[in-house]
């Protein structure tokens, strides 16, 4: 009977192994790419909410939002990665993040879900699709591949 209690207790430990790689993240949509970023860095999601442009700022800077009283500047992801410009459709939103106490909105084509992803599984992205902001990849079961938002970078405003 103890030997059963002793390896109980060797699965519990190696669980507890396993849920500190796994991490709640939100998934979302930038072009032809899907995202994630931790859900510790998220605040909340905001629907049309219009966005006051500011002038001398780089292109990536899509403007200022009121929040509450709190002033935030929005990022257009796309832009932000080189992608290009896109219309705004129904399904664009910002996601407001928290990032080192700063915060900031990013502007995404569309939120998809929160997935657990084991940072275990997470692999550097070929060379080839390397792009700004980007610092790593994992392949879901589903054989989707999701790229991992770097969040140092895009608190930073230098290219």
């Amino acid at each position: 009977m103890s030997e059963q209690i002793n390896d109980q207790e060797l699965m519990d430990v190696s669980d507890a192994e396993d849920n500190s790689t796994v991490e709640r993240c939100l998934t979302f949509e930038s072009g032809d790419l899907i995202l994630y970023i931790s859900t510790k860095h998220v605040i909340e999601i905001i629907n049309n909410h219009s966005i006051t442009p500011l002038p001398l700022v780089a292109p990536y800077i899509k403007g200022i939002i009121n929040l509450r009283g709190q002033i935030l500047p929005v990022v257009d992801l796309k832009l932000r990665m080189g992608q290009g410009d896109a219309a705004s459709t129904n399904s664009t939103c910002i996601i407001v993040l928290d990032i080192n106490s700063v915060s900031l909105g990013i502007l995404v084509d569309s939120v998809r879900q929160v997935v657990n992803i084991n940072l275990k599984n997470v692999r550097p992205i070929p060379l080839k699709r390397q792009q700004k902001l980007l610092d790593g990849m994992v392949i879901m079961e589903d054989g989707s591949v999701f790229m991992s938002i770097d969040c140092q970078a895009l608190s930073r405003t230098d290219d």
